[in-house]
This record gives C-alpha cells, sequence and structure tokens, in this order.
C-alpha cells in the first residue's frame, strides 16, 4: 500500500481520505494511520501547490545556480549546502555530478535581487570557487503538470 499511496498523494496532495481508501482497497482509518507514520518518518515532507506564476500579475523570476565549491574535511559538501538552504530565497539546493558541485534554485521579485543575491551572498562563502548562473525564461513542465496543455479536438468525423 504504501509505494501506491505515496505515488498517489504526490500527483495529488488534495485528494480526499475516502477517495484514496477507495483506490487503495483499505480502510480510511489505515490509510489516515499510514500517512500520520510516513510524516513522523519524514518519508512525506511537505505538501505543496504548483502554481504558473506567468497566468498572475505578480513578477518571480526564478534561476539555476551552478556552484562549484571546496569540500569541507569531514563534513563534504553538507555544511556549506546547509548555510545556502538556510537563506530564505533559497527554494532548493542539491548536490550534483558534472562540472559544478551544487545546484540552487532561487526565486526573487527581479533579476537584480538574483544578481545580488549570488554575488553578495553566494559568491562572498569561504567554500565557493566559481558561480553560473541561468535564469528560467518559461516553464513547460514542473513537478509533473504540463503547463499551458494544449487541448486536443477527440470528436469523430462524420461525413456523409
Amino acid at each position: 500500500m504504501r509505494d501506491e499511496l505515496l505515488s498517489l498523494i504526490e500527483k495529488n496532495s488534495r485528494i480526499d481520505l475516502k477517495e484514496l481508501a477507495v483506490l487503495l482497497e483499505q480502510e480510511e482509518i489505515d490509510v489516515a494511520n499510514e500517512i500520520a507514520k510516513l510524516e513522523s518518518e519524514g518519508i512525506i515532507c511537505g505538501y505543496h501547490t504548483l502554481i504558473n506564476w506567468d497566468k498572475t500579475n505578480i513578477e518571480k523570476v526564478n534561476a539555476l545556480i551552478e556552484v562549484k565549491v571546496t569540500p569541507q574535511r569531514g563534513q563534504g559538501f553538507d555544511k556549506i549546502a546547509e548555510r545556502i538552504y538556510n537563506y530564505p530565497e533559497v527554494r532548493a539546493v542539491y548536490l550534483i555530478s558534472g562540472g559544478y558541485d551544487l545546484l540552487v534554485i532561487l526565486e526573487q521579485k527581479s533579476l537584480r535581487e538574483i544578481a545580488n543575491f549570488v554575488s553578495d551572498k553566494l559568491s562572498t562563502l569561504d567554500s565557493v570557487l566559481s558561480t553560473a548562473t541561468h535564469f528560467v525564461l518559461k516553464k513547460y513542465k514542473d513537478h509533473g503538470t504540463i503547463f499551458d496543455k494544449k487541448s486536443t479536438d477527440e470528436r469523430e468525423v462524420i461525413t456523409p
């Protein structure tokens, strides 16, 4: 039940408990208990709403920043990653393979705010060797959701 439950709520965190129980062929109380257990174990870490900000009046700029760092002795990349993810403007931090070590995702109101964060906060950290900033110009798909999905006409053509 656990794998299927996680897959269902990952796609729709607002799914009703009754509907989950029906889909999983379980009692509601068992599903509720399993969700509580998954939350307490830190497997379910939060519930989020995905918003297409381009369709609002609110300006948001997203940037992906590649960061090359010197890992600290005995702590690897964890300590510097922790310093970075504690900044409130940082949305995510990932340890990655390739030419850079960390991928930092930022969300701000303007390009200037992102540039200021990189130059004033990120680049000044002792362990940071270099950065490369990439601005998100358009989102096509995020968290498995397609933005601006094209509707297709599935009506059958009938000719006399």
